[in-house]
C-alpha cells in the first residue's frame, strides 16, 4: 500500500490545488459538472464570506508520492450550534480518487479536529448553510447535476457507509414535465388567487427592476427557512453577497414574487435555465469567453432548474403556490421549456412533495446527508 500523506491547507498554492482538485480528479467523468470558480473563490474568502465570523474551519488534502489525491473541508459553525443547543461538526468539499484509506484518513482528520473542540457528532457533506451544496448523491447518476448540487462519484457515499456512518437524512429532486395546457383544477385555483385584491404577482422583464426585491425576498427566507435543516438565519452582509452573487445569472422571466398591499413580498420562486452542459464547455471559467457557453446553452435549454421558492407562514393556503407555479409554466411555455427539476426538497417536506406530485412529477435523482458520532 502506498503511504497517504494528510497536510492542512496553509499556503495560497495549496488552497489552490484544494479548490481545482475535484476538476483533475473527475474531468473526464461524464456526469461531472464543475463549480463556477468565480463563485468558489468567493465562498473561500475570508473577507467575502461573512460565514467565516461565525465559524471555525480547517481544510486537508491528501497525497500519494506528493500528488493531491483526497481533500476535506472541516466546519464547526458556533452560531448554528447556539442556536440548537449541540456540538455538532460538519465536513464539506469531500473528495477524493477512488480509494477507501485516502477517504478514511481525510475523515478522521476532521474527526480528530472536532474532537478536540468538544464535538459530539460529524455530519455532512453540509457546507456553511443549506444553501450549500448538500449531501452526496446516491441515485440518478445518468444526469448532470444542476446548479448547486453536489456531483460527487457513486463510490464516495458508498465509502462514507462502509466507514460507519449512517443516513441523516435524504434530499430529493422531482422532474415535471412542463404541460401543452395548465391543468384545469391549477387553473381555477390561480384564477381565484388573482383576484384576491390585497395581493398583487409581479412579473419582470429585466434585472433593474427585479434588483429592488432581491435583498427583500432573502428576509422572507430569514422567516420562512427557520425549521429546515442546517439553516441560520442571513445577516444583511450575507444577503447583500448572495444577491450580487445572483442578480448577474438570474433571468427575470423565472423570478415570480408576490407582494401585499404595501409592496412587501410575501411569497416567490426563482428559477434558471438549466446550465449544466454550458458549465461543463466552459470547464467553471467565466472568462475569456466561458460565459458565453453558459448563456448560450441556458437559451436553448429545454430545462428550467427551480432553485428558491418560500411563502409566507400567514399566507399559506390561499393558493400563492399555484399562483406562482401556474406563472412559472406559463413562463417555461413561452420559451418552449420541456421540464423542471425541483432542485433538492427534504424528504419530509410533505407539502412540496405534494405540489410536484399533483403536477406528475417523478423523482429523479437522490442525495444522502450522512452523520456519526465522534468518539
Amino acid at each position: 500500500m502506498q503511504e497517504i500523506i494528510i497536510k492542512e491547507v496553509i499556503s495560497p498554492s495549496e488552497l489552490k490545488t484544494f479548490v481545482y482538485l475535484s476538476e483533475k480528479l473527475h474531468e473526464k467523468r461524464p456526469n461531472w459538472v464543475p463549480p463556477i470558480y468565480a463563485d468558489e473563490w468567493i465562498f473561500f474568502d475570508h473577507k467575502k464570506n461573512p460565514a467565516f465570523e461565525v465559524a471555525d474551519t480547517i481544510f486537508f488534502l491528501a497525497y500519494m508520492n506528493d500528488k493531491p489525491v483526497g481533500k476535506i473541508m472541516g466546519i464547526i459553525h458556533r452560531e448554528y450550534n447556539e442556536l440548537q443547543h449541540i456540538k455538532e461538526a460538519r465536513f464539506f468539499h469531500l473528495d477524493s480518487i477512488e480509494n477507501i484509506d485516502v477517504v478514511k484518513l481525510l475523515i478522521d482528520a476532521v474527526q480528530s479536529w472536532a474532537k478536540a473542540q468538544h464535538m459530539e457528532t460529524l455530519v455532512g457533506p453540509f457546507g456553511f448553510s443549506e444553501k450549500d451544496p448538500q449531501g452526496f448523491q446516491i441515485e440518478g447518476f445518468k444526469y448532470l447535476p444542476v446548479i448547486a448540487t453536489a456531483t460527487n462519484p457513486p463510490y464516495l457515499p458508498q465509502f462514507l457507509e462502509t466507514l460507519g456512518f449512517d443516513k441523516l437524512t435524504d434530499c430529493v429532486v422531482y422532474k415535471i414535465d412542463i404541460p401543452a395546457e395548465i391543468p384545469p383544477f391549477y387553473q381555477r385555483i390561480f384564477d381565484r388567487a388573482q383576484r384576491n385584491p390585497n395581493i398583487k404577482l409581479l412579473n419582470f422583464t429585466s434585472k433593474k427592476a427585479l434588483k429592488p426585491y432581491v435583498v427583500p425576498i432573502f428576509r422572507l427566507v430569514n422567516e420562512t427557512y427557520k425549521d429546515l435543516l442546517g439553516f441560520v438565519p442571513l445577516s444583511e452582509a450575507e444577503m447583500q453577497k448572495i444577491a450580487k452573487a445572483y442578480l448577474p445569472i438570474l433571468d427575470p422571466d423565472f423570478v415570480k414574487i408576490i407582494v401585499d398591499e404595501n409592496n412587501e413580498p410575501i411569497a416567490f420562486v426563482v428559477g434558471l435555465p438549466d446550465m449544466s452542459k454550458g458549465l461543463k464547455k466552459a470547464r467553471g471559467r467565466l472568462f475569456p469567453f466561458g460565459f458565453v457557453h453558459i448563456l448560450l446553452d441556458a437559451r436553448k435549454n429545454k430545462q428550467l432548474d427551480l432553485l428558491l421558492g418560500a411563502v409566507k407562514p400567514n399566507y399559506r393556503g390561499l393558493g400563492l403556490t399555484t399562483l406562482l407555479g401556474v406563472s412559472m409554466i406559463q413562463a417555461a411555455q413561452k420559451r418552449k421549456m420541456e421540464f423542471m427539476d425541483t432542485h433538492l426538497v427534504l424528504e419530509t417536506n410533505h407539502t412540496m412533495r405534494g405540489e410536484a406530485e399533483k403536477l406528475n412529477g417523478e423523482v429523479y435523482k437522490k442525495y444522502r446527508i450522512f452523520q456519526k458520532a465522534i468518539l
